[in-house]
């Protein structure tokens, strides 16, 4: 099997780390070909905080993919998120000279390069440079400018931004477990990819994934990605918040959350309670499921009310900006019992649970297609994509005609420019041979004045 049609998913998350290997078959769906995964001890809401345990987690998350699959993992791309993460909107233009050419991959890239030289605040860097709309000269939204005659190139961007340290650290890691970076992704957008239907894109949707130390927020309209975000509250916050308030252990924290938990605390009575074992032969706990309940009604409320802000300030209020296909839940929150109901009842739009069954190949998809998985679906994907972006672009070759047409310019211009070459050698040559020496000027000299003596 060829390494180019493979690609491998890291998310490094704050509970988990998972390490995907997938590629696409003849139909165009990802077969999965090995998983593995580790328990997350060195990150805290996305952002690494122990070098030598996450480095520990990734290799035993690599090891165990590599096994499942049979293959050899050399280079892996990483999903991205944490509380340090922000995204902004901004406008740039470059002026084409060759206007008489239709408009390529280069002017777009150029610009894009340009976006890239934009100064950030102190110890930020861009993670990714999105473009949404493009205008060309007068001409404005336009979605595909390659193939248009102009010689104003301008685009609206989605800039995303991070900070410095926290990338370089998760980077350290991935090198420091004997992996290449292939590409970092934000989480987000890696979601959008498992779960999100061209349909949803293009009416406008809201896409929610709650992970264990962040719930990551993308927003798109019209096919483009609109509005992303990172807010600093996941699982982990409920399952804290149990542990305090019950005086449990985390393990027994989550597995109450897990198997009993419910984010509408109506459906539960007063005498419905639940068994903990006490520690080290001590007296076991009961907990009433009702009290379970309203405690993670209220973080979930909470975690909801920001994501309604951030849904909020993209604008879908306004009417052109309507989200008309609602809200999309994935991430291992989405499981959580009537959280669609409650997320409907705080935002007001309709909402489903996302999963990834349709990108997956096989009809027994099993716990890959759960919604905890899509962040590595997705990050598989965007590899898969990147691969073949980088093929069908390599050396701005395009197809055949192209091809034809790079290889005949290069030998026009590598001709032109031999021929000058040539022609400044032979000018060098004659001027060699017109110039004389002292001597030679001298006895020129000496013969004209014999010759005017005679």
């Amino acid at each position: 099997m060829e390494y180019q049609d493979i690609a491998i998913g890291l998310d490094v998350g704050t509970t988990k780390i998972v390490a995907m290997v997938g590629r696409r078959n003849e139909y165009n769906k990802i077969e999965i070909l090995g998983i593995g995964r580790s328990k997350s001890i060195g990150v805290h809401r996305g952002v690494v905080n122990n070098i030598t345990q996450t480095i520990d987690a990734i290799r035993e998350a690599v090891s165990e993919a590599e096994h499942s699959s049979g293959l050899k993992i050399k280079e892996v791309i990483v999903g991205i998120a944490g509380q340090h993460i922000r995204s902004l909107q901004h406008n740039d233009y470059i002026t084409r000279l060759d206007f008489e050419n239709v408009i390529n991959q280069k002017d777009i890239q150029k610009l894009i390069d340009q976006v890239h030289k934009l100064v950030m605040l102190p110890g930020e860097e861009i993670i990714h440079v999105l473009p949404q709309e493009y205008k060309v000269d007068s001409q404005s939204e336009i979605g595909e400018p390659i193939g248009m005659y102009g010689s104003r190139l301008e685009a609206n961007f989605h800039v995303v931004v991070g900070q410095i340290s926290s990338i370089r650290n998760i980077g350290r890691c991935v090198k420091a477990a004997g992996l290449n970076l292939a590409g970092m992704t934000l989480e987000p957008i890696a979601s959008a990819e498992a779960v999100l239907s061209k349909e949803e894109r293009e009416a406008g949707v809201a896409l929610v994934d709650i992970g264990g130390g962040t719930t990551d927020v993308a927003i798109f309209k019209d096919n483009i990605i609109r509005h992303t975000a990172v807010i600093p509250f996941g699982g982990n916050v409920i399952t804290e918040n149990i542990k305090t308030d019950c005086l449990i252990i985390e393990r027994q924290a989550e597995l109450l959350k897990i198997k009993f938990g419910s984010a509408w605390p109506g459906e539960n009575k007063e005498t419905e309670i639940v068994c903990i074992p006490g520690l080290r032969g001590r007296e076991p706990k009961e907990i009433s499921l009702k009290h379970l309940s309203k405690i993670i009604h209220t973080r979930v409320c909470e975690i909801l009310e920001h994501v309604n802000v951030e849904i909020n300030n993209y604008g879908n209020e306004e009417q052109k900006k309507r989200l008309i296909a609602g809200l999309v839940m994935t991430g291992g929150g989405a499981q959580l019992k009537h959280i669609r109901p409650l997320t409907e009842y705080i935002t007001g739009m309709d909402v489903r649970v996302g999963y990834s069954n349709e990108h997956i190949a096989g009809g027994d998809n099993g716990f890959i297609s759960n919604p905890e998985y899509a962040t590595s679906i997705g990050l598989v994907v965007k590899g898969l994509d990147d691969k073949k972006k980088y093929l069908c672009t390599s050396d701005m070759v395009y197809n055949q005609s192209d091809y034809k047409n790079n290889v005949e310019l290069f030998s026009t211009k590598f001709y032109n420019k031999n021929k000058l070459y040539e022609k400044e050698l032979d000018n060098s040559i004659n001027k060699k041979k017109k110039s004389k020496s002292f001597l030679e000027i001298w006895a020129d000299k000496f013969r004209q004045i014999l010759n005017d003596t005679e």
